[in-house]
């Protein structure tokens, strides 16, 4: 799974950011007018699940698997993070920061919220702060990486600016795990397997990707995606069961490599051609100059897709839908694409399938033309727009109050929206409902008690 791009994401018409969910079961794309979810679950129909055009200029929007929690930002207020149960229409919180909010990060156990030099490390289950990591590097992209394992709930960012240092942080316990030394370059792109067990990682130079154990930080595995130029990779995306990784870029190919291991009973798999030539030069390593022998001990490869378009900003993601291995590659104009994969010959993959996320050009032309016409309207929360006094007027806004680093918590729902229970999500049996803490007002928890 990739999440979405940053505030100067994707400029194609109306879109201006898209994340798969974690499972990669759900496409979420913001737009000009709001944001779309999207049901990927099968080849031939994309459904949108849900619509909203209440926030404008939305450039991330993360749901948190195949829930009902999803969360928003937008240009109009980048610092301000709002979280919505989007199946009834309301506002769970918000909660504002210091600077520009760069990326959101979810799991059952933790929401993660990452600034150009510093990470947010909240509860999920109600919301509370529980860390706040200052002064990390300057990391102007929000690259980050969160397992979507919860029991492995681990947390990836850069430890350095000026070459490829990642950070494993163990947001469960809340301590630093370990640093590795990935790679000479800062680091353009990292992710997590499903498991949590294994982290990709590629540079600037966007030449060689490497795959480390975790937590021990061990290079597992090592990949070229190319000698002849140096590349911006966009994405990175292990395939459910970790045994394939993808990788796209700004160019028009996206590669596939596998992760061949040795079998349970100790006897190795049936060699590659790679494999073979790899052994050949792992034995004239000894008398080769150390740059060369590493080079040439890089497997390439196993399968790849030629995209439609070049140079456009783009996520992927491998998923199994309808049984089957697919690639999805959604891309800054507005499409999806859905490709098929060998898993045991590999090669040039087929596409089976191109969807649109808008209905057509002209709603992309309407898009244009409203926002000449009509005039900038501020982001209100769902909480200060429909909640209607019983008795005499209140504030809508609370009094936010400053938690550790600055982090600032806004409004929550009244306390008559959910009167009957707490928040329930779609998936109650697997993930924890919201819990919500009373403070006597009426109010909910907006303030310091």
């Amino acid at each position: 799974m990739e999440t979405g791009e940053g505030a100067d994401g994707p400029g194609g018409p109306g879109l201006c950011c898209a994340s798969f969910n974690q499972d990669s079961t759900s496409l979420a794309v913001g737009t000009k007018t709001g944001y779309r979810l999207f049901s990927v679950t099968s080849v031939d129909k994309l459904d949108c699940i849900h619509e909203s055009t209440e926030t404008p200029d939305v450039y991330i929007v993360e749901r948190l698997f195949s829930s009902s929690l999803v969360v928003v930002v937008s240009q109009s207020m980048p610092r301000r993070m709002n979280v919505y149960h989007f199946k009834k229409g309301t506002e769970i919180c918000n909660y504002s920061y210091s600077n520009n909010i760069l990326a959101v990060r979810l799991n059952r156990q933790r929401l993660v919220v990452c600034l150009e030099e510093s990470i947010y490390i909240h509860n999920i289950k109600d919301m509370k702060l529980l860390k706040t990591l200052l002064n990390t590097p300057s990391n102007p992209s929000g690259l980050c990486a969160l397992s979507i394992n919860h029991s492995n709930s681990f947390l990836a960012y850069p430890g350095s600016d000026t070459i490829g240092e990642i950070i494993v942080y163990d947001a469960n316990n809340l301590s630093t795990v370990t640093m590795i030394p990935a790679h000479d370059s800062p680091l353009a792109a990292i992710t997590f397997s499903a498991s949590g067990t294994k982290l990709a990682s590629a540079s600037e130079r966007g030449t060689v990707i490497r795959v480390f154990s975790i937590p021990e930080g061990l290079r597992l595995f090592e990949f070229r995606r190319g000698m002849k130029r140096y590349v911006n990779i966009s994405s990175l995306s292990f395939s459910p069961d970790a045994q394939f990784l993808c990788a796209s870029s700004n160019t028009e190919t996206v590669h596939i490599f596998k992760l061949e291991q040795h079998s349970p009973s100790g006897e190795e798999e049936a060699p590659s051609w790679s494999a073979y030539v790899g052994k050949m030069f792992t034995a004239a390593s000894s008398y080769l100059p150390a740059q060369v022998s590493g080079m040439m001990s890089q497997d390439r490869a196993f399968a790849t897709v030629r995209l439609q378009m070049a140079g456009q900003k783009n996520v992927c993601a491998l998923a199994t839908i309808q049984k089957l291995p697919r690639l999805l590659v959604a891309s800054s104009d507005g499409q999806l694409f859905i490709y098929n994969i060998d898993p045991q010959d590999g090669g040039e993959c087929t596409l089976v399938q191109k969807h649109r996320l808008f209905e057509s050009d002209k709603e992309w032309e309407e898009t244009e033309k409203s926002e000449l016409t009509e005039p900038p309207q501020a982001c209100q929360s769902y909480a200060a727009t429909v909640a209607i006094p019983t008795s005499g007027p209140v504030t809508a806004t609370l009094t936010g109050y400053s938690e550790d680093g600055g982090a600032k918590k806004g409004e929550v729902i009244p306390e008559h929206e959910f009167a009957a229970g707490p928040v329930c999500l779609d998936d109650e049996t697997e993930f924890p409902p919201i819990n919500w803490c009373r403070d006597g007002s009426g109010r909910g928890k907006g303030r310091r008690p």
